[in-house]
């Protein structure tokens, strides 16, 4: 009689021992615990074990806390492991479904630049660090016509190993792709989608199948493909996965269409909406640090935060790439999606558990109590041609992808508020912009001063200087530092501002895999924490519609501002209106 053991995860589907498994051996590699913890002794494998991101395995059962389970005979699994042992001892239950099972990828415009340089070469970081399974298959599938080798040809050039391992790296490479296929036909034919089942069919040999389709492709042609693929090339005995990149429609209207639309064919639990900024180190880091660290939570409020910023900017133009940029501006881009999410990550409650419908929960409570945008609290800004150090740059309009007329703004900074009783009046500010001088994403948490400072003399009118500063820098040079007040050594009594710093590169030598590897990786596993449900959308589209659709409506033209310069003048007035400075304009940092 088989026993049923369903894990405590979104897994699609729930797992079984039978009769077959008449040996139950322990793990021999790094697996995590059913709860949120990391286990505290890492094994290492030569096999396939799946782990999402937040640390929930979905292939092992723990035998923490006595719940051992027994054996054919009736006999406890784990007799003779001292209760000690037990927190790290595990059992494998999906050898057998992972024999039996072939995992199938789909990148969907594969001839695009974003598969081409992110997506394949994530699929082939997974694939060097054991983190696929054993019988897995991807599939690239466009318009332009290629062959499999042509294919291979094309994604080879994109691969690296890691650069603190580089042992087998070549015949690394040459076994993905073996495994990579291709396959040409139009996005909206499901005579074409029906080919494809054919040779996914083939390829997986009659097991199992479970299927992940990447949609790589402009957001006109998703409905399409999804209905091609759910109606031709879905799994007939696993699960169908779709990931969907950004944008998610240009206002509420056409965002609830497109949900709409995609909701024909799927269900929201087989949507996978994709922001990469959620895959970054530092953001992942961002709970971490806020709800591990016993001096972070208690300062998390109103009560000693002054403001907070988030500041993405970068240093170069569209470039000849302002064709779909100039459709969508910075606002959409960037701060819709982005540094929205960014904000409500930082800014949520405790949420109940690491499970994903509970940290999504407390995101949605708190888009749905901000303030909506006013035009008064938002500037925003182009860039325009610019001599520099002998060197001409362009304007965004002599870009030859851009309308000569263009009032797109290519640089945004807002003020948003949370009407609750954590933020109530904490001005949050948000600062996007291309052409820039430095590139950068950060988050800058400025704490209120010092009431009553005994060494206010010490920094004269501007207490600014003496404000702490928690800065959480996304990219590049990852770090966290926090700016503090401290003596300088000597006699005298001379002050000076200084910083607790750890910089990633530093303290952890190995590197930093890419966020489109962790997504992957968790769209797999079917954790849902990092992506995107319908009502988060939903929330975050009524913030900015009305001020997009009055922009749009009043033709109101961006201030001009030089490439490679910090941005318009009137941010700056936008900041001082709240009484904040921009924390990144001090020069310190750079």
């Amino acid at each position: 009689m088989a026993a049923q053991i369903t894990p405590p995860s979104s897994s699609s589907s729930s797992l079984a021992f039978s009769s077959e498994f008449n040996v139950w051996k322990p793990m021999r590699c790094c697996l995590f615990k059913w709860v949120s913890q990391v286990c505290p002794r890492i094994r290492p494998t030569n096999h396939f074990r799946i782990k999402s991101s937040n640390g929930h395995p979905l292939n092992a059962v723990s035998m923490q806390g006595g719940l051992l389970g027994l054996g054919m005979d009736g006999s406890p699994l784990a007799k003779g492991i001292n209760p000690e042992e037990q927190e790290e001892f595990f059992i494998d239950i999906l050898d057998k479904e992972e024999a039996l099972s072939t995992l199938s990828i789909t990148v969907v415009g594969a001839s695009g630049d974003l598969a081409k340089k992110k997506i394949f070469p994530a699929l082939f970081a997974l694939y060097y660090e054991d983190c696929l399974p054993k019988n897995f298959i991807v599939f690239g599938y466009a318009r332009t016509k290629l062959t499999d080798e042509e294919l291979r040809n094309i994604i080879s050039t994109t691969l690296t190993c890691r650069i603190d391992k580089t042992e087998n790296c070549k015949d690394k490479m040459e076994q993905f792709l073996k495994r990579c296929f291709y396959h040409s036909g139009e996005y909206n034919s499901e005579e074409n989608f029906a080919e494809l089942d054919s040779k996914l069919k083939k390829k997986e040999t009659g097991k199992l199948s479970n299927r992940l389709f990447y949609l790589s492709i402009p957001p006109n042609i998703f409905v399409d493909v999804v209905r091609c693929a759910s109606m031709m090339a879905s799994s007939a005995n696993g699960w169908t996965r779709v990931i969907v990149e950004k944008p998610f429609g240009r206002d509420s209207e056409s965002s609830a269409e497109l949900t709409k639309c995609l909701k024909k064919y799927l269900t929201e639990d087989q949507i996978f909406r994709i922001d990469h900024y959620l895959g970054k180190e530092l953001v992942e880091n961002l709970s971490v640090l806020r709800f591990s660290n016993l001096i972070f939570e208690p300062l998390w409020s109103r009560n000693y935060i002054r403001n907070v910023q988030f500041i993405f900017s970068e240093d170069f133009g569209t470039e000849g790439r302002g064709g779909y940029f100039d459709n969508y501006g910075i606002i959409r881009d960037i701060m819709q999606n982005h540094l929205l999410q960014i904000l409500a990550l930082f800014a949520m409650e405790t949420p109940v558990s690491l499970d994903a419908e509970d940290i999504r929960n407390e995101k949605v409570k708190v888009l749905r109590s901000m303030k909506p945008l006013e035009l008064e609290d938002v500037i925003i800004g182009q860039y325009k041609g610019h001599n520099k150090g002998g060197r001409a740059y362009p304007g965004y309009t002599d870009d030859s992808t851009v309308p000569k007329n263009s009032i797109t703004p290519t640089f945004a900074a807002a003020a948003l508020f949370i009407n609750n009783a954590r933020w109530d009046g904490v001005p949050f500010l948000m600062k996007a912009g291309k052409a820039l001088h430095r590139k950068r994403a950060e988050i800058r948490v400025q704490f209120r001063h010092v009431p009553g400072n005994l060494y206010k003399r010490n920094f004269g009118t501007d207490l600014d200087k003496a404000t702490n500063e928690l800065v959480l820098r996304v990219q590049p040079d990852e770090a966290i530092y926090l700016k503090i007040n401290n003596k300088v050594p000597g006699l005298g009594m001379r002050l000076d501002r200084s910083d607790l710093n750890l910089l990633y590169r530093a303290r952890y030598p190995t590197e930093i895999p890419d966020a489109y590897e962790r997504l992957l990786l968790d769209a797999i596993a079917g954790e849902r924490r990092l992506f995107i449900r319908s009502d988060e959308l939903d929330a975050a589209w009524s913030l900015f519609t009305p001020l997009l659709k009055e922009l749009e409506a009043k033709k109101i033209a961006p201030e001009l501002y030089p490439y490679g310069s910090r941005g318009p003048i009137g941010a700056h007035y936008l900041a001082a209106k709240y009484n904040v400075r921009w924390g990144d304009l001090g020069g310190e940092d750079d």
